[in-house]
């Protein structure tokens, strides 16, 4: 009975003796691969202040342009990343979507490879380097969009390397379509560079006047205090006489753990050698209350032109502002 007894106890101990290295192997692959799943789903309701909404007029800024209850998007962000490599995909249904890819329902659309610890090469459809929002609305404080935003490029298509030149300096070098084409049918590139310093970033692009021409760009901000942040973005951009400069503010105040106010106030004008330039100043004030993973977001905004009447007031006269008040709600996971 011993005997027996300690035959199966031996035979226990070998069985544990190989599948132990096993485990330890596939635990250390899993490590190595890493699957995560993320998005957000927002809506949003808008009324115009100043004006009737019968006359269904917005400010032309990107995204958040229409009356009533509307919808903003739906995305969903797969990534698989493993030791050295990875992939991205980040769908996107609905009108800031639509707005964003061109109908393609592809936000972002990338491989990359870790070629060290310090540079990463990155291929496919990616999000523009160049502005201080994004299309994403849970990346931005306000939830309607600058001019600047709106006049610059959305996405990139091509190839990047990212290297960290040290723990504050970091540049970025690209070779690209020209802005937001997916499908090349001109044989027309275009060239990126970022330098990046401590968190803030100069971003240039060049396409020959293909499509933007170039731009210059700068996004940045600084923590004034504990609670209070500056955001800063100001840009200039020429294609062969035809253009845009401006600059934006965001101060950010948090009032408390799960209450946020933020203030965007833009100056943007528009260059034309043909038609007259026209001036904009833009201010918005956003509020940001947090409840776990739902973010909401009422928003006051006023455009004011400084030489042109773009909008009609409430009896339907010409006039140069727009004001209006919106809300919205905001879901990540």
């Amino acid at each position: 009975m011993k005997t027996r007894l300690n035959y199966r106890r031996a035979v226990f101990l070998l069985a544990m003796l190989f599948a132990t290295p096993l485990m330890f192997a596939q635990e250390k692959e899993a490590e190595k691969k890493k699957i995560s799943i993320s998005g957000s789903v927002d809506a949003y309701y808008q009324s115009n202040l100043s004006s009737s909404d019968t006359y269904a007029q917005s400010f032309g800024t990107s995204f958040a342009d229409e009356l009533g209850f509307a919808l903003g998007m739906a995305n969903i962000v797969a990534a698989y990343e493993g030791e050295k490599t990875g992939v991205v995909a980040d769908v996107t249904f609905g009108p800031r979507g639509d707005d964003a890819t061109g109908g393609f329902n592809l936000n972002q659309l990338y491989a990359y490879l870790n070629v060290s610890e310090s540079t990463t090469l990155t291929m496919g459809r990616f999000n523009t380097f160049l502005g201080y929002e994004v299309i994403s609305p849970v990346g931005n404080f306000n939830y309607s969009t600058s001019y600047l935003f709106s006049s610059g490029p959305f996405s990139h298509v091509g190839l990047k390397a990212d290297f960290a030149l040290s723990e504050k300096f970091s540049l970025m070098l690209a070779f690209m379509n020209v802005t937001d084409v997916n499908n090349n049918l001109t044989g027309n590139y275009s060239l990126g560079a970022q330098l990046g310093y401590a968190g803030q970033y100069l971003n240039l692009y060049y396409d020959n006047g293909e499509a933007l021409g170039f731009e210059i760009d700068y996004t940045g901000g600084f923590d004034v205090s504990d609670s209070f942040f500056l955001g800063i973005n100001a840009a200039y951009a020429d294609n062969d006489g035809e253009g845009f400069y401006g600059a934006a503010l965001y101060p950010q105040l948090s009032v408390s753990d799960d209450f946020s106010l933020g203030l965007r106030g833009e100056y943007f004008e528009t260059m034309s050698d043909v038609n007259p330039e026209s001036s904009v100043f833009a201010t918005t004030l956003t509020g940001s209350y947090t409840v776990e993973n739902l973010t909401i977001k009422p928003e006051l905004r006023l455009d004011t032109w400084g030489d042109a009447t773009p909008y009609v007031d409430a009896d339907g006269m010409a006039t140069d502002n727009l004001s209006s008040f919106l809300i919205a709600a905001i879901y990540s996971f």
